[in-house]
């Protein structure tokens, strides 16, 4: 009877699905493992780390050089007015000119034209005059009125004779000579080369000293004019002002 009862009561009940055990769960695949992958994600970390750090190290290693600041002609020094310091990275196959080295760079003459904005190497001076081949330096001290009033180094200039009383007439006779010492053109292409940094007594007086860059030939007749107190200047074409 008891064993009707129990069956019975079990005849109601709804019978649940059986659970699966562990044993029987499908297997997973394993991860796969790539370390060639990791070691160059790693790698690749590192290199940046010191692409970084030679940057740095870089920007920090740099020097105070010499740059110019106004054209510098040939045979021409560097001057405390036409040159600056700029900072640049340290290069040691090129060689610069350093900004504590300014005293002794001017004391050398330039080869050749150094352009403004230049940064100077040492290749560019040397010491003693550069004078190009077939020209002559010649200095000259004008007056009030003799030249222009902007006159500055590089630019070309007409040399005029201005003495008519013929004072400054060739003792020798030639007659190349005495048609350029009786007034008239001397040099119609000359190159200031430099200019007087006697402002104040240009302010007082007027006058101005000036080297000229000339071609041998003339170099004489400049001179002699000169010597007269006779020369005058005036700006030509090509200055590139």
């Amino acid at each position: 009877m008891k064993i009707q009862e129990r069956t019975g009561a079990g005849a109601g009940r709804s019978v649940a699905p059986a659970q699966p055990s562990v044993g029987d769960r499908l297997p997973t695949p394993p991860r796969e493992r790539k370390p060639a992958l990791a070691a160059l994600a790693v790698l690749l970390v590192l290199l940046g780390a010191l692409g970084a750090t030679t940057l740095v190290l870089r920007a920090g290693d740099r020097i105070e050089v010499v740059k110019v600041t106004s054209e510098i002609e040939p045979g021409e020094s560097v001057t405390d007015n036409n040159v600056t310091s700029v900072m640049v990275a340290a290069d040691d196959s090129i060689n610069y000119v350093k900004w504590d080295q300014l005293s002794l760079l001017k004391k050398l003459k330039a080869r050749t034209t150094i352009y403004k904005n230049t940064v100077v190497m040492g290749q560019m001076f040397a010491e003693g005059s550069s004078i190009p081949a077939g020209k002559a330096s010649v200095g000259v001290s004008l007056k009030e009125g003799q030249y222009p009033a902007d006159v500055k180094p590089g630019d070309i200039v007409a040399v005029y004779n201005v003495d008519t009383s013929g004072s400054g007439s060739d003792k020798t006779g030639s007659s190349d000579s005495t048609s350029t010492s009786s007034g008239g053109l001397i040099v119609g292409d000359a190159r200031v080369n430099t200019k007087s940094d006697k402002s104040d007594a240009t302010i007082s007086t007027g006058n101005l000293s000036l080297t000229l860059l000339v071609d041998q030939s003339d170099a004489a007749a400049v001179a002699r004019a000169a010597s007269a107190g006779a020369v005058a200047i005036v700006h030509v074409s090509g200055n590139g002002n």
